[in-house]
Parts: C-alpha cells; structure tokens; sequence
C-alpha cells in the first residue's frame, strides 16, 4: 500500500479503543500516523494488591471508566463524534470479559453515529505502534513482539499483512519477567521493575538457559529459564546462602534479551530485510532495546522502537492499525465479538 494515500483527499479520524487486559483506553489518530489524543486509564495499583491481573476486576474497571477515557479523548484532540470517520476496537486477543466492554463501547457508537466499525488484532496494533514515530517505516519489515502475553516473531508483508515465523511455546517473555520479579520479591509489575534492578546486577554472574527449540528455529519458549531461576533460588535457600536480587535480575534478563536477539537477527539475515522493529510490552526494557541497537548497527540494518508509552496497551496503536484496516476496506458487522485466543 501506497503510504502517499494517507495525504490523498479529506482527512480520515480514527477513534480507537483498547481494553483487552487492565488498561482502559482511547485515542484519536488522524490519517494513521498523526496522534491527537491518547488517553489511558491504568488499573497497576489495584491489580499490584493481587500479584498479577485478576480479570473480573479488570472488567468491572472497564465498565467504569470506559465512557470517560472516550470523551476525554475527544476533548483532547479537539473533535466530536460527528468527524470521526469510523471506529476501531481491539476484539482479541486478551481477557474476554475487558474485550467485550470496549467491543460494546465501539458497536454503540458505531450504531448510533452510523459510521464504520472496524475491529483489530491486540498484536497488529502493537507492530503498528511503529508508524507512529517513523514516518519511513513502511513494510515490509521484520517485527519482534515481545508482551505479557506473546513472543512473536514477524514478517509484516504489508499494512495489515503479518506472516508468523516464530512465537512462544509456553510462556511469553513478559510473563517470565512476572513471575520471576515475583519469585525474587519485586512484585508485580515485574518488566520495570526487573529493568531497573538489573542496572545494578552483573548479567553474567549467573549462567542461565538460552533454549532452542529444534522443530523451528525461531520459536521461543521461556519456561525453563524460570524453572532456572527458581531452581537457582530454592538452592541458594537450601544452602543457606545468601542471594544478590540484582545478580540474579541482570543475569535472568540477559539470557531473555540474547535469545530475542539471536532469533530476530537470524530472521533478518534469512528474510534480507534491512528493517527491523520491536514491539509490546517488553519492548520498553532498556536493555533490550540498547542490545537490538547494537545488534541491527552491526548488520547495518535500520532499527526501529516506539516510545515506551506506546509499547505498553495504549488506543493510539489501535487507531493506526485500524486505519490501514479501514482503508483496506475491512469493515465488521454488529455482530462483532471478542475473541480472546484470536490468532494472527
């Protein structure tokens, strides 16, 4: 797709909505790479009394503070719902009771302003996140997502255009980072919290795994790196010996870092793009992002990243992924439904 079409004729206003796990948010994007608003209602402090995100909370939030994340959000572009031009939501993946709040959110005022409704994948929003800030970017590229709830590895073909070649197969990096913060007493969220405890670590005082998964080359699995670490710390508690938090947070998140280099580095070489891009959650993590630096300037390849506030759940992404949908001419019927297992 032609990116000189988004200049093309009137402008096109985006309103988008995202409330698949414990954000509640909402965003105004015009012609899918200018953001006017993006409002974000964050429910941390309650899920952090749980250790992790309970979903009936999670959709009671929602309910809550939806309608107030949407008008804020209008306000804050300096629009009204007569110069949206249509709507996008996010109808999966994610909790399937924060799914329907915004899903429902979308189809109302798509019914009742009669403009389109246009549903997007979690996932094709977070990649397009990078559109945001990079005028240049366009596809093809190669994309590692990296979240609380996926690891994919992905060959955006186009706009809207996503060929799979690698994801996890048990737990997501993001995941990982959760539980082993909760394991070494950081608590929840654990990725920031690792991040910056791990400044302090040395990341090579600890040998942890790097697995391999021998029917694909590109899939990740994370789940016997947290074994690892919490084998490592029961040990330590047996022995009696004391245990360094930092040591064990630089050395736990080196090994998460060099297997999401390894593999998204061996993807570009295969594929010959000169572009690559992360994104989602983990995408924020400041050494991750300081070693794909490295690792794209030494095999002169364009790196790519979105600004933290992007990487975590936020609407602007899905406005963006919404509007190349929409000039796709993909359009969804009021029988939309969330879909919590959506595939990509």
């Amino acid at each position: 797709m032609d990116i000189s079409m988004t200049h093309q004729g009137e402008d096109n206003y985006i309103l988008a909505i995202e409330s698949s796990c414990d954000e509640t948010a909402a965003s105004v994007v015009r012609n899918g790479r200018e953001v006017l608003s993006n409002v974000i209602a964050s429910q941390i402090a309650l899920h952090t009394l749980y250790g992790g995100v309970v979903p009936e909370i999670a959709s009671r939030c929602h309910i809550e503070k939806i309608n107030q994340v949407i008008w804020q959000a209008l306000s804050e572009a300096g629009v009204a719902l007569q110069d949206i031009t249509a709507i996008a939501v996010t109808y999966g993946p994610g909790l399937v009771g924060a799914l329907l709040v915004g899903v429902s959110a979308a189809k109302a005022i798509s019914f009742a302003r009669g403009i389109p409704l246009v549903g997007v994948h979690h996932i094709s929003g977070h990649i397009s996140a990078n559109y945001i800030e990079h005028p240049d970017l366009e596809p093809p590229f190669v994309c590692m997502v990296a979240s609380g709830g996926h690891s994919h590895l992905v060959v955006v073909e186009d706009y809207g255009v996503y060929r799979l070649i690698g994801r996890t197969r048990d737990d997501a990096a993001g995941e990982a980072f959760d539980k082993v913060a909760r394991a070494i007493g950081l608590g929840y969220p654990g990725g920031p919290k690792i991040d910056k405890l791990a400044r302090e670590g040395n990341p090579d005082a600890i040998l942890f795994p790097r697995a391999k998964v021998a029917e694909n080359e590109y899939d990740f699995s994370f789940s016997g790196l947290k074994s690892a670490v919490l084998n490592y710390l029961n040990s330590c508690e047996m022995k009696g010996e004391a245990v360094c938090q930092a040591d064990v947070a630089a050395s736990f998140q080196r090994a998460v870092i060099d297997v999401c280099v390894e593999h998204s580095m061996a993807a570009v070489r295969e594929f010959g793009y000169d572009r690559f891009a992360i994104a989602g959650g983990v995408a924020s993590n400041s050494a991750l992002r300081a070693a794909f630096e490295g690792a794209c300037a030494g095999q002169g390849v364009k790196f790519y990243r979105p600004s933290p506030i992007y990487c975590t759940d936020n609407a602007a992404m899905i406005g963006v992924a919404g509007y190349y949908e929409y000039l796709r001419g993909v359009r969804h019927g009021y029988d939309l439904n969330a879909v919590p297992n959506l595939s990509l």
